[in-house]
């Protein structure tokens, strides 16, 4: 807990009495020449939950809260994650059995073993370029807004807040889309589970049924456990770890007949064609390679939870950075471990594209332990999956409070609410629970519309990793450092990393099946341009004319507690005056 300290006054940092209508009706833009003090008269106290903690932590908190009150941020959020649990809940949001498993079937009819593995060293590889840049940013604003933030601190004071409000838009429809897309992963495999050995048939109304449980529960845990969230961090690292490390050890183990080193490091299918021709032969072999890059690229997402948790991390400039290179890097060691697992252990290519459970992994599973095995690491993809929807929703939540904080979204004044006694933004928690709940409708019982849903969530959030970026080329000598930085590699990157990202936004709007129709269609760039044109028209008719960018919440506090001050020495004087007036 943080409490400012005036010189004769003291106030607590309770939400409900932040005056929230004040700050977001009225905002200081943090960029405003005239609004850069960081409170000459007041300092910083650090109230810590164990009286006993030491002098060295507890002068960490008092740097971090400093920093965030620079950026014009007053502490609200329980500062108490370490390294550990900010590397876990991007790791846990990236986990790569949930994103392998659930393009398994994309990435064997699009492009192959070969796409598939080869495909995976390529993505990585970029993908660490792309965290790299975002932890050079991040140490300079460790801030739980991310890339919204970053986009209107590197902008003009011009053009800050239409830089913000347009990343900020981009980052919430990948932050709900993912979300939906792990819910609706988890809803199948679980579905996929009760089949095995039983005579339970799933439908749409019972997947809906078991979805929408599942987004429930990961909301209840983020609603009352927040205080628990950083052992369960822990519980979920270790999970995805052991747990991929003894699902490729099982089925390599156990397999009958292993693949050869030609099948999977050399083969490529086409199986994008519904009535046989596929896309090597309507356009070219390297076009579906290229889309093909979906699986490993989808499931490289979500490492930005780092930042937006920096509010709750200690030594936030340093750890949020190293949170978001540590998730991709050892990411995409474990999921290349997984993947030629998986790859090598396959019995029949045929049986297992087309098997009676709808799941390639299942099939694998089947075929090497049996099913009760097969039962019981099905149970693992399922706790991968359902640790990397609770913590999404934890970094979705943070997103969307912090863009509420600044008044960006509809009922930002509602929703902009930590609770007191769990601390956690409960009202944002529901919020992303709902949106994400709806999002993920039109998928149930359509694999073409999960792929749509899985291209919006990597188009979402790569943009609104790519716009800070390219503006920290733009405006390169305006960009102070923090102390995570890439030094003389840093403009390189940043320019490989922004071409990379326009070139993946492109592709993955592309048709992914053959022939192009009603039910083959790729939606993704439908929903990306509903969400663009929607954030566009509301900045064009109102948004313009009062979102000034992030909130410098603690000037307006100085501000607002002057005021106040000098009300009460009016009131005071003209007392005065009444009192010997005849």
């Amino acid at each position: 807990m943080t409490v400012l300290i005036g010189r004769r006054t003291i106030f607590p940092q309770s939400p409900a009495r932040q005056g929230a209508s004040f700050a977001t009706s009225r905002a200081t833009p943090f960029y405003n020449p005239t609004a850069t003090s960081t409170m000459p008269d007041w300092k910083l106290q650090t109230l810590t939950d164990d009286d006993g903690q030491d002098a060295e932590v507890g002068a960490i908190h008092k740097k971090d809260e400093a920093k965030l009150a620079t950026m014009g941020y007053k502490q609200e959020l329980r500062r108490n994650l370490g390294l550990l649990q900010n590397f876990g809940v991007s790791f846990s949001i990236v986990s790569v059995v949930t994103g392998v498993s659930s393009l398994f079937l994309f990435g064997l009819t699009t492009g192959g073993p070969a796409v598939m593995v080869w495909g995976w060293v390529i993505i990585s590889f970029f993908t660490l370029l792309v965290g790299f840049s975002m932890a050079e940013i991040c140490s300079a604003y460790p801030t739980s807004g991310g890339t919204y933030f970053w986009a209107a601190k590197l902008s003009s004071p011009q053009s800050a807040p239409f830089a913000s409000w347009i990343t900020g838009w981009f980052n919430l429809l990948g932050q709900v889309s993912i979300t939906t897309g792990v819910a609706f992963a988890c809803a199948d495999f679980i579905s996929t589970a009760a089949t095995i050995g039983a005579n339970y048939q799933p439908n749409s109304y019972k997947t809906i049924a078991i979805y929408a449980g599942i987004i429930i529960t990961q909301g209840i845990i983020n609603t009352f456990g927040v205080r628990f969230l950083k052992y369960l961090n822990n519980i979920s690292v270790w999970w995805q770890i052991f747990g991929t490390l003894f699902l490729v050890t099982a089925v390599l183990a156990t397999a009958p007949r292993p693949q050869s080193s030609e099948f999977v490091f050399g083969t490529f299918i086409d199986g994008t064609g519904v009535d046989g021709v596929g896309w090597s032969q309507r356009a070219s072999p390297v076009y579906v390679a290229v889309i093909g890059l979906l699986m490993a690229q989808y499931t490289m997402t979500g490492f930005d939870a780092s930042a937006h948790m920096t509010e709750e991390t200690r030594n936030a400039a340093m750890t949020g950075p190293i949170g978001i290179v540590m998730s991709i890097a050892v990411s995409a060691v474990l999921g290349w471990f997984l993947i030629l697992g998986l790859l090598f252990s396959i019995q029949d290519y045929q049986k297992t594209v087309s098997s009676p459970t709808g799941q390639p992994v299942a099939q694998i599973f089947l075929d090497t332990v049996g099913e009760s095995g097969a039962i019981v690491l099905l149970v693992i993809v399922f706790g991968t999956m359902f640790w990397c929807g609770t913590f999404a929703v934890t970094s979705n939540s943070r997103m969307i409070y912090a863009f509420c904080r600044d008044g960006a979204i509809p009922g930002s004044k509602f929703f902009h609410k930590v609770d007191s006694r769990l601390h956690s933004p409960v009202r944002t928690v529901w919020l992303s629970c709902a949106l994400s709940f709806m999002l993920g409708l039109p998928s149930l019982g359509s694999q073409v519309a999960f792929n749509a849903a899985t291209s919006i969530t990597t188009i979402g959030l790569y943009i609104s990793y790519g716009v800070p970026i390219a503006l920290r080329v733009i405006n390169a000598d305006g960009f102070v450092r923090g102390p995570f930085h890439l030094g003389k590699l840093s403009y390189p990157v940043a320019i490989t990393v922004v071409v990379w990202i326009g070139f993946i936004s492109i592709v993955f709007c592309l048709p992914q099946v053959n022939p192009i129709n009603a039910q083959t269609f790729n939606y993704a760039p439908v929903a990306v341009g509903v969400v663009l044109a929607y954030a566009l028209v509301f900045w064009a008719v109102s948004a313009r004319k009062w979102f000034t960018g992030p909130v410098n919440h603690v000037e307006e506090e100085r501000r607002r507690r002057q005021y106040l001050r000098l009300g009460a020495e009016l009131a005071s004087r003209e007392t005065r005056i009444l009192g010997k007036a005849p």
